[in-house]
């Protein structure tokens, strides 16, 4: 079950970090502390998205010039995702780097079609390898062409699906097919024009700032739908309740009707 989150902005200019997946994730375990249900602080399948809207580039970040901002959660229990809901609109205001928003309304986000081989797109980075103190494991490079990149994603999703305890051994013994194929096209025009689809982002736990490398990129996923549904809701890779390896499909109406609704909240 996804959902768009909609905040209004109470202090139109104000601007967070460029990457601010981790001040969203300390954010979000906040409001999961403050609502008291110990059971739901052990959840780790969910998915979260960037802050959307109007925004302008400087030295600081992105500053945010829209009314409204818009996020989206993700996560395959229905139950988490009430009490998160309800917990998030039960607070008043929130601060995100210099931002201060108020949680507005939800939105349910039209549901998608996922058969064996899915096209989709890099809402967040893809992060292949979880991060180690004072190491440089985590940030190792990994090009998207080779097996180990296909290789470890799958690793990672398996053995989170299998922690979900929502599946049977014969259903996860059946998800072997498992390919990450990347636009190759995309990837060359990234290379001519001297830009990067991989970079270093930080990442926080336990009040511990960790270095990882996470990948942006289109691509198709050959998997069994049933992988492709729990990629879908759970996001792809590790550190997806850190706001990473959020996916969207390709060509989807709802891409277009973000874009829409951000214009609208101007």
């Amino acid at each position: 079950m996804r959902v768009r989150i909609i905040f209004q902005v109470k202090n139109k200019g104000a601007y967070v970090p460029f990457h601010h997946q981790y001040l969203l994730a300390q954010t979000i375990r906040g409001i999961l502390v403050k609502g008291g249900n110990k059971e739901y602080l052990q959840v780790s399948e969910y998915n979260f998205s960037g802050l959307k809207g109007q925004t302008k580039i400087s030295r600081k970040g992105l500053h945010f010039f829209s009314s409204r901002v818009t996020l989206v959660f993700s996560t395959s229990s229905q139950p988490f995702l009430n009490y998160f809901v309800n917990q998030l609109m039960a607070t008043h205001e929130l601060m995100i780097g210099n931002l201060v928003i108020t949680p507005e309304k939800i939105e349910p986000e039209p549901p998608v079609l996922l058969s064996d081989a899915g096209r989709f797109l890099c809402i967040s980075p893809l992060v292949l390898l979880p991060g180690v103190f004072n190491d440089e494991a985590g940030k190792r490079f990994i090009s998207p062409e080779v097996d180990e990149f296909s290789d470890l994603l799958y690793e990672s999703t398996i053995s989170r699906m299998e922690a979900s305890a929502r599946f049977s051994a014969s259903e996860l013994a059946a998800c072997y097919k498992f390919q990450v194929v990347p636009d190759r096209d995309y990837l060359n025009r990234i290379e001519l024009n001297q830009k990067k689809f991989s970079r270093i982002y930080p990442m926080f736990d336990s009040d511990i700032r960790y270095e990882v490398r996470g990948y942006t990129f289109p691509f198709t996923l050959y998997a069994a739908p049933l992988v492709q549904q729990f990629i879908f809701e759970n996001g792809l890779g590790q550190l997806s309740h850190k706001g990473f390896g959020m996916i969207d499909v390709a060509g989807q109406n709802a891409i277009n009707a973000d874009s829409a609704r951000e214009l609208q909240y101007a």
